[in-house]
């Protein structure tokens, strides 16, 4: 498959910028201004490795003149990445979809500090298919499944599928008891961003956020409950759980924020993202994945087999 020039050998799709107005002189000079975090000799590198293209997809020289407006693709890299040592699994591949179980505490795509280690540059390595694009996230802290487009000819008709709310997902979560909540029980509010800038919070106002919540193990200490949303808003279970007095277990940033610590398995976030289910767009046929267990899930099989299975 021929690789598009917004992905790099390693699988890591590229960054665009449009230039902004300033005085300068080179497309170096207004990389250098625009971020100064990064150095002068950073950047040369990245021009003299091809890391830095045109519009036309061609690299770009070290002097290539300033035009305010124009656009190029530049790839991020980080010094001294941190590898995140789990592995995924694909559950499904066909020449539209893939479908892959995430591990804890990888990204899906490039954020912070993670550029090489993330679900989809991965999956482009492994699969030799530079095409793919998430149709949809979840956060490094949860696990399970996440769907892929593995062609631009067919992407828009399943990303209608999420646009449209014509999937339906399921996670699995580990909480403390509501022994007082009638279930099923559907949460409605309105979240807005909070602080620090990542966390969510509700906020009077117009609900702008859904999610049906059930219980699948009644346990001593613990139930284990299927949540079901009907909209994706970021942090949305997360923030929902914990506002209904049930935190998600050993999670980092509901209801409070935690100190700052390195990611620990023994103590991830005991979300999962178990089944993606909808009407296929291009055929018409119903179709289902469900996340394997194993590694990862080693909490909610205790808690299975302790529990009563409703």
């Amino acid at each position: 498959m021929l690789r598009p020039p917004h992905v790099s050998t390693d699988g890591v799709p590229a960054s665009r910028l449009q230039l902004p107005p300033g005085p300068w002189t080179t497309v170096l000079d207004a990389l250098c201004a625009r971020f100064p975090a990064i150095d002068a000799a950073t950047w040369r590198g990245r021009f003299a490795r091809g890391r830095v293209l045109g519009a036309d997809g061609q690299p770009l020289a070290e002097d290539a003149p300033y035009r305010c407006g124009a656009e190029i693709t530049y790839f991020r890299e980080v010094p001294d990445e941190p590898a995140v040592p789990f592995a995924e699994t694909i559950v499904h591949a066909d020449a539209h979809l893939v479908v892959a179980c995430k591990p804890h505490f990888l990204p899906v795509a490039p954020t912070g500090a993670w550029v090489r280690e993330t679900l989809l540059a991965r999956l482009v390595r492994r699969l030799d298919n530079p095409a793919l694009v998430p149709l949809h996230r979840i956060d490094r802290d949860t696990a399970g499944l996440v769907l892929f487009s593995a062609d631009p000819a067919s992407r828009g008709a399943y990303q209608a599928l999420f646009r449209e709310r014509r999937i339906r997902k399921r996670y699995l979560t580990v909480a403390p008891p509501l022994p007082a909540l009638a279930f099923p029980h559907v949460h409605r509010s309105r979240l807005e961003r909070g602080a620090p800038f990542f966390r969510m919070r509700e906020v009077p106002g117009p609900a702008n956020s859904e999610t049906r919540i059930d219980v699948a193990v009644r346990g001593r200490d613990a139930w284990i409950y299927r949540l079901e949303p009907a909209t994706g808003r970021k942090h949305q279970l997360r923030v929902h759980m914990a506002a209904l007095g049930a935190p998600i277990r050993n999670d980092r940033c509901y209801p409070a924020l935690s100190d700052p610590r390195a990611d620990d398995p023994e103590h991830a976030l005991q979300l999962f993202a178990h089944t993606l289910a909808f009407d296929d767009p291009l055929t018409g046929e119903p179709r289902a994945f469900a996340a394997p267990g194993g590694a990862g899930w080693g909490q909610v099989d205790a808690a299975m087999g302790a529990g009563v299975v409703e």
